[in-house]
């Protein structure tokens, strides 16, 4: 099995890649992930995704690239990482006691004589509980906030505030894994797997 560069410093990422056994190699790609003016939450999560697969791809021909974009949806309304602790509020407090979406988009390219180029997005439900206005502040004060869509890791001290999971968990932390892994096989990257036989 080829090794995959990774275009995310995302350690979630890596840790559910390598936890199935998938050698990868990290490579961060540095692209502007603003929202544009009245973007949705799916066509945003794919154009940042493959932004940062066309940006590392660009300079590494003939390898495969993996790219993911992680944003958080509620009443239609793309969140995006917080740029500082008031926003990491604003966005908790529009998440307590409802639901809300969650979506990856993943972009896999590869140029050269066998190109690849294929993007594929999952969103899962999440329901957060009414956790009190104290809960929220001992949280922020934590500083796990940064660096997360929506503000929360539901892997993290987050995952008390998450009552329901409707979907992919893997999605939730930031890699669907199971279409990755998916995508990975029809591709080639990997060996797809039959019975517990390898096909």
């Amino acid at each position: 099995m080829s090794t995959i560069i990774l275009a995310s410093a995302s350690p979630r990422r890596r840790e559910l890649l390598e936890r199935v056994g998938i050698s990868i190699e990290v490579l961060a790609a540095d692209v502007d992930e603003s929202l544009l003016p009245n973007e949705e939450a799916i066509p945003y999560a794919l154009r940042v995704a493959r932004a940062k697969a066309t940006r590392i791809s660009s300079d590494k021909p003939n390898q495969l690239v993996l790219a993911a974009d992680t944003v958080v949806e509620v009443d239609s309304i793309p969140m995006g990482k917080a740029s500082d602790r008031e926003e990491a509020r604003s966005m908790l407090l529009a998440l307590r006691g409802r639901s809300h979406r969650v979506t990856t988009a993943v972009a896999m390219q590869r140029s050269g004589p066998s190109p690849v180029d294929c993007v594929l997005d999952v969103t899962t439900v999440v329901v957060m509980r009414e956790f009190s206005d104290a809960e929220l502040e001992d949280y922020l004060l934590a500083e796990e906030w940064q660096g997360k869509a929506g503000a929360y890791a539901v892997q993290g001290m987050a995952a008390a505030f998450v009552t329901e999971v409707r979907g992919s968990i893997t999605n939730v932390i930031g890699l669907p894994l199971a279409e990755v892994v998916e995508l990975l096989s029809e591709n080639g990257v990997i060996p797809s797997y039959q019975g517990g036989q390898a096909s």
